[in-house]
């Protein structure tokens, strides 16, 4: 199942677009339909996508976009000087189905794959390396997670939906 770009992508985008410049190389994860990525690659990033869904590893190779099969950073090479990451942030809902909990389940409380990511993601990153990340109000205490792997943080802007806020964050 490709995730489809919703008002959470759309946010992260815009400030993609800001921030990503010319020649960075840039690693978006759970690239889904693509976006966050081609929008680094319209600022002449060196972008590499990638995603665990087949079908949407699949997609991104036909609009042109490296892509990699990888469960987070399972097949990741090399050093970037972004991670653009949109995770699934929701809490487990039992009574969502289980094809799109893939897309929109972060964990139990929702935090767990951001957290798996944020382990890992410094042996990805160049020395001077970021990464932006859109997470809901509904995720948890994110802040807590930036400064359990010592991350500085800064938020860059929140939309207000009708039942979360969707808050996007550099960290260095």
């Amino acid at each position: 199942m490709i995730y489809e770009a919703g008002e959470d992508s759309f946010l992260l985008r815009k400030y993609v677009k800001e921030l990503v410049g010319e020649g960075e190389k840039v690693l978006e994860l759970g690239a889904g339909s693509g976006i966050l990525a081609e929008a680094a690659a319209e600022n002449k990033a060196e972008v590499t996508a990638s995603d665990i869904d087949d079908e949407a590893v699949e997609f991104l190779k036909k609009k042109k976009i490296n892509a990699v099969k990888s469960n987070l950073f399972e097949n990741i090479k090399g050093r970037f000087d972004w991670i653009i990451f949109n995770p699934p942030y929701l809490p487990l809902d039992e009574r969502e189905e289980l094809e799109s909990r893939k897309a929109t389940t972060g964990g139990k409380k929702g935090s767990e794959i951001l957290e798996r990511a944020l382990e890992n993601a410094r042996e990805y990153l160049n020395k001077n390396g970021k990464i932006l990340i859109v997470v809901s109000s509904l995720t948890g205490n994110v802040e807590k997670l930036f400064k359990k792997f010592k991350f500085k943080f800064k938020k860059l802007g929140e939309k207000k939906e009708f039942f979360e806020t969707l808050i996007v964050y550099l960290l260095s």
